[in-house]
Order: C-alpha cells, then sequence, then structure tokens
C-alpha cells in the first residue's frame, strides 16, 4: 500500500485561501466546481484559484474495484469525510482507508468537508470483476438446523460481530501486507456456485493449503479482538485481528491459536497453526478481511504469492 500521491505540501496556500473563501460551495476532485469555474480559465484569478484547487485534491494508492482497498490522503483542511454517506476517520497526517465490497455498484462518492465549511467530491467507477461462477446440476439437501445448534451458533455469531466492531489504534492499515502463509492456493475470494440456478454464498477469503501445524503470522500489526477457546462450529479455532480504521483479519480452521485477545501483533510475527477445525475437509488456512461492512480480497493486498 505505498506510492500514494501527497498534497500536503500547499497546506499553507490551502488554508490561507480558504479563509478568503474559495468561488464555489462544492468542487469536484477534478477542481470543476457548481458554477462550472475550472483550473484552466482564463480569466485574471486563475492563477489563485487554480493553486488553491491543487492544494485540496485527494490522492490515492491502490484502485476503484469490487473488493478492493484503496488508502488515501485527504485535501488539506479537510475536518470531516464521508464515504457514501458513511464516516470515515482520518488519522493525524490526513490519511485515510476505503473499500469496496465484493459486490459494489458501479459507482461510490467520497465526500470531504473542510474547516470553513466547503466540500471536496471524488466520484468513483468501480471496476467490475469476473468471478468464478460453477453451476451444477443438483440441488442441494435442505437442512433443518437444531435448536441446540442455533443456540450455539448464535452465540458465536455475537463473538465474531463484537470482535469486527472493536476499534484499536493499531497502524496495520498502513503497511504492505505479507501473506501469511506460503502454499497452494486452494480458494479464490469471490468464487461461487450455483446449484440448479439456486446461487450459493460466495467464498468469503482465500484458502492456502499447508500441512497440519505449519505456523502462520500476522500479515499485518494489529491487535487480537478473538481468539477462540473452543472451535466454533464452522470456522474451528478462529483467530481474529484488528488493523486500525475498521480493516480486520479472520483466520479459520486453526489447529492451534498462539496469542490471546488484546494481544498486540506485528507483521510476520507467528500467530497461529494451520489446521482442519470447523467446517474444512483438509488442513489449510482460510484468510478473510472486512473493511466495515464490505468483504475484500486479501491478494489485493499482499500481490501475488511469489
Amino acid at each position: 500500500m505505498r506510492g500514494i500521491r501527497k498534497f500536503h505540501g500547499a497546506a499553507t496556500l490551502a488554508c490561507a485561501l480558504m479563509l478568503a473563501g474559495p468561488a464555489s460551495a462544492v468542487i469536484d476532485e477534478t477542481g470543476t466546481s457548481e458554477t462550472g469555474t475550472s483550473e484552466t480559465g482564463t480569466d485574471s484569478s486563475t492563477a489563485t484559484d487554480s493553486a488553491f484547487r491543487q492544494a485540496i485534491k485527494f490522492g490515492f494508492s491502490g484502485d476503484a474495484i469490487q473488493g478492493g482497498v484503496m488508502l488515501g490522503d485527504a485535501p488539506a483542511g479537510t475536518s470531516k469525510l464521508t464515504f457514501d454517506g458513511q464516516p470515515v476517520p482520518i488519522d493525524q497526517d490526513g490519511k485515510f482507508l476505503i473499500a469496496f465490497n465484493r459486490d459494489a455498484g458501479q459507482a461510490a462518492q467520497l465526500v470531504a468537508t473542510l474547516e470553513n465549511g466547503e466540500k471536496v467530491k471524488k466520484f468513483f467507477s468501480v471496476a467490475p470483476r469476473k468471478w468464478k461462477i460453477e453451476h451444477v446440476a443438483i440441488n442441494r439437501r435442505g437442512r433443518t438446523a437444531s435448536a441446540a445448534f442455533k443456540a450455539r451458533r448464535s452465540g458465536e455469531l455475537a463473538q465474531i460481530n463484537a470482535a469486527r466492531t472493536t476499534v484499536s489504534e493499531s497502524k496495520g492499515w498502513r503497511q504492505t501486507f505479507v501473506w501469511p502463509v506460503k502454499g497452494r492456493i486452494s480458494g479464490m475470494f469471490g468464487n461461487q456456485r450455483v446449484y440448479n440456478g439456486s446461487p450459493g454464498s460466495y467464498h468469503s477469503g482465500i484458502d492456502i493449503a499447508a500441512p497440519r501445524g505449519t505456523y502462520y503470522v500476522a500479515p499485518a500489526d494489529g491487535v487480537v479482538t478473538l481468539a477462540a477457546t473452543s472451535p466454533f462450529s464452522l470456522e474451528g479455532n478462529l483467530l481474529m485481528i484488528d488493523h486500525g480504521m475498521g480493516l480486520n483479519s479472520a483466520f479459520l480452521h486453526s489447529s492451534a491459536i498462539l496469542v490471546k485477545p488484546g494481544q498486540v501483533v506485528k507483521r510476520g510475527e507467528p500467530i497461529g497453526r494451520i489446521g482442519a477445525t470447523g467446517s474444512a475437509t483438509g488442513p489449510h488456512l482460510h484468510w478473510s478481511m472486512k473493511w466495515n461492512r464490505a468483504r475484500i480480497d486479501p491478494i489485493l493486498l499482499t500481490g501475488p504469492m511469489s
């Protein structure tokens, strides 16, 4: 997650100009205001207007793509940031994080509110992805969950939801992520089966097959928010880590968990061992990631396995 363009060098000029007030109340990321004035205008105020608009642009690394993550720099003087109407926290130096769900729509909007009330908007055209969809000419057998299972599952989901709402001060979200383990990729994010026209759930993470007992490590700095003391019904021995700014990782089917809730972990630190606990047909690590409610593709943070 590198290569972010930085615009904060113009902060002093931007703040000075904001005190005077720009010509428009809403400015899009390209610098075009609602009144139609742009950076390429030819009147006498062009130089000042252009400098102001350059100072209040966004900066990004990453791609606007389904399942993707973008690391950004907020415009100078930003006091509030929203993404599709939802608040986005901003770090002290103006950096922030946004992500696009696996099934994100074609468009999204980021809005920065400046200290003087002006708003800067950035519109995204979200690139779709071609997910591997497997059509199976069979019907899934319906199974009725027992009352005991429903009660157990309700408690497990409550723990998972609580872990995902835990807010930490971790800066792992700013790092370049590493693979938690190297091995054969046996399941890709987003793949889905359709049973006689009835879609099943898509694969929420990436599966890495490796021998039982193999260590896996933290892909980035974080704080442990859940470390199962006994196997969950589906996830088995489940470990969850918060990387900060709403970004979290979950590691499923472990044979052993080596860390405890509240523990701070560093990128590359061993945190568990691969297993086949819970609903698993063989030893592997299922690694899934979410940013708030958006499910995202881990490989877009790590790059291909080398």
